[in-house]
């Protein structure tokens, strides 16, 4: 039997499913039970009532986001080591200092951010939803972390004060793009649209036909006329925007965008993950308990 054999028997044995995000290894895409976004996966598991064990094949605090939302269900990381960089910058105490400055304004954090600081936060965001949740409180300055890049992106939509927290929080991997890069990529390629992550830089965003998140890139591409798209997210993308769009073609204006966290999860790592239930993720009530609610808060604002 083939890996991939030992685990589709293993997932039915132990009523599992695979959730993969859009930035993992193709052929983790490809034995996923469903790829997606981090609040497209989130609702997935809480759609599956008959699942007992979620494989979270993506970084920590997609995993983490996952069992607060389903206290029921086993959830595991295939890797430990797929952490978010992004994440780690805004840990708990940070959050604290900011909110002790800015006494009335409401906390907004990407999911992008570990358990105990969503704790922290009256409502969570991703980069598909932010401008609607910034857009919904009633508060003309609002504190938002950690990536300052949706920061910009989410201003430009809102026009309400955002005040970034930390000041400089950002994605390695989106960072990679320059504008350079999308200036050549145009040039190869004059007849391509450009899509870019609001987690690239405001140069970069400034030059892109369409900025979204991983899910409405996909939608886009979809959805588009065009035949050929140059794409600034991380390269993991293109497996799934080829698979869906086989007669349209897509070129990554900088192929070293690439997650080594994300890229950690292998079928190999799975099947272990798997079979001996390892590297379960586990959240403290108290932690759970009011990330919950900031997450909860999210969902509901989200057709």
């Amino acid at each position: 039997m083939t890996i991939t054999d030992n685990i589709l028997r293993l997932k039915k044995q132990k009523q599992a499913i695979i959730l993969a995000h859009n930035y993992q290894r193709p052929e983790v895409q490809d034995i996923a039970d469903y790829v997606g976004d981090s609040i497209e996966l989130c609702r997935k598991a809480m759609e599956e009532k008959d699942a007992k064990t979620i494989i979270f094949s993506a970084v920590d605090f997609m995993a983490e986001s996952a069992s607060i939302l389903n206290p029921d269900k086993k959830v595991f990381l295939p890797s430990p080591g797929a952490r978010c960089p992004m994440a780690q910058m805004l840990p708990r105490e940070q959050v604290r200092v900011w909110k002790k400055k800015y006494l009335k304004a409401p906390v907004v954090l990407y999911v992008n951010t570990l358990a105990e600081a969503k704790a922290e936060c009256d409502i969570c965001c991703t980069s598909a939803n932010a401008v609607e949740v910034i857009s919904s409180l009633d508060a003309d300055t609002v504190l938002f972390g950690p990536d300052h890049n949706l920061v910009w992106y989410v201003q430009q939509k809102t026009g309400k004060n955002i005040i970034p927290i930390p000041k400089k929080g950002f994605c390695p991997t989106h960072l990679l793009f320059l504008k350079e890069d999308i200036e050549l990529s145009k040039q190869q390629h004059p007849d391509a649209v450009v899509a870019v992550h609001p987690e690239c830089t405001s140069d970069v965003q400034s030059m892109a036909d369409f900025v979204g998140s991983t899910s409405q890139i996909c939608r886009y591409a979809k959805q588009a006329r065009a035949k050929k798209y140059i794409i600034a997210t991380e390269v993991g993308i293109i497996h799934r925007l080829q698979r869906e769009n086989p007669k349209k073609e897509f070129i990554i204006a900088y192929d070293g965008a690439i997650c080594p966290n994300m890229k950690l999860n292998t079928l190999e790592r799975i099947y272990l993950s798997l079979k001996e239930e390892k590297h379960p993720m586990a959240v403290p009530n108290p932690i759970a308990k009011k990330a919950r609610k900031a997450l909860e808060n999210m969902i509901s604002l989200t057709p």
